[in-house]
């Protein structure tokens, strides 16, 4: 079989990269998952932090603190115009607030600089529809940061699901009960117009993971939400807080499959912070994050439920935030710059885990099920 276009234009990307040298990386974006990112560079061989950029001093700040005894050898830009005009970086991390993206892609996208887009995507199914065409028409990678795909129990159990022993998949379903939104630089996560909302913002993750595993596309969505506890008596600038804090999601997928969220973000006190199970026809896997080093496969033929162990990766040099995942994303993100190849996480994939939030939004909104055929794709 021969080598694609594309395939041919990502090689010659990547010829242009000294292998012997690190990879520049560049930062664009450096509040907490800038710093993250930078952390992750910092751990990595073959890569180094070379630049970065945000529009706040006070950002800055942690990026040098982040980067330590490196600070003086790496530049910062208030502009991320100016970091990709300056020639000192290989490829860029964007980690700006969500609302940022659409704008900060249009410049990368200009550019044959290979980029790794913090999630979501963008913040509407339009921006992510701009963004999608732009990133296709180029020969650099684009890809976009879905990292729960790496967490070692989540890695093994779609291991699991994709060696078919389950039987033919029926329902899966994921709960996340965790702790409220983090404070970010000048609150813009306090508000739905700057994150997509809760469920494009903090599940955009969580419906990659659904379409991962169900390998079609979703049909319909319905959802029930709501903000009863967190950020009641926020406000900013005359502006109240309006983030969603709990939400059920179904969604449907074309092979009839039927997928489940459970999001609540005041429950702090639980044993696990995320629970997904995935049934079919045969069996049955669970697992747990944090959880306790294993996931557990039921076979329905005896009834027996076996755990399988899913170590961290020994690779993993820095942990942080994503029990090591970020690392593993930004590490192989790295890779396929040096080979020119494919990214793992596209962005088809950064558009279709948005969709289904934003689609769950308007479930909620106008209290009535939502077709996916409403925003023209199919």
């Amino acid at each position: 079989m021969g080598v694609g276009r594309s395939e041919r234009s990502r090689r010659h990307v990547a010829e242009l990269i000294d292998v012997s040298t690190p990879i520049r990386v560049g930062v664009i974006g450096t509040g907490m998952m800038g710093c993250e990112h930078i952390r992750n560079v910092n751990a990595l061989e073959g890569a180094v932090v070379s630049a970065v950029s945000d529009p706040h001093s006070t950002s800055l700040g942690w990026a040098r603190d982040n980067l330590g005894d490196r600070s003086a050898e790496v530049t910062a830009f208030g502009d991320h115009r100016d970091l990709l005009a300056s020639g000192l970086v290989d490829a860029v991390i964007v980690a700006s607030p969500n609302h940022t993206h659409v704008d900060v892609l249009a410049d990368v996208l200009r550019t044959n600089v290979p980029v790794l887009v913090e999630k979501p995507l963008c913040t509407t199914i339009d921006d992510c529809r701009r963004v999608v065409d732009l990133a296709e028409s180029r020969a650099a990678i684009t890809w976009v940061g879905l990292e729960y795909r790496y967490m070692a129990p989540v890695a093994g159990l779609l291991n699991t699901v994709h060696s078919g022993s389950l039987g033919d998949l029926k329902m899966v379903s994921i709960r996340e009960h965790r702790f409220p939104f983090l404070v970010k630089v000048d609150d813009w996560n306090r508000f739905s117009v700057n994150t997509g909302g809760t469920l494009v913002e903090k599940c955009c993750h969580f419906f990659d993971l659904m379409n991962l595993i169900v390998g079609r596309s979703p049909v319909r969505v319905m959802a029930s939400g709501g903000q009863d506890v967190n950020h009641l008596d926020e406000v900013y600038d005359g502006r109240r807080s309006d983030i969603l804090d709990n939400a059920f999601v179904i969604v449907d997928y074309a092979n009839g499959v039927r997928a489940s969220l459970d999001l609540c973000m005041f429950a702090e006190a639980s044993r696990q912070e995320q629970e997904i199970r995935v049934v079919g026809s045969l069996g049955k896997v669970e697992a747990d994050v944090p959880g306790d080093g294993s996931i557990h496969v039921g076979r329905r033929a005896d009834r027996s439920v076996t755990p399988v162990p899913v170590p961290l990766d020994p690779s993993v040099a820095h942990v942080g935030f994503h029990f090591g995942a970020s690392f593993i994303e930004v590490a192989r993100f790295c890779d396929a710059v040096r080979n020119g190849s494919a990214p793992e996480v596209g962005v088809r994939d950064g558009l279709w885990s948005v969709v289904i939030g934003a689609a769950a939004h308007r479930s909620i909104d106008e209290r009535r099920i939502v077709e996916i055929a409403e925003y023209g794709l199919g």
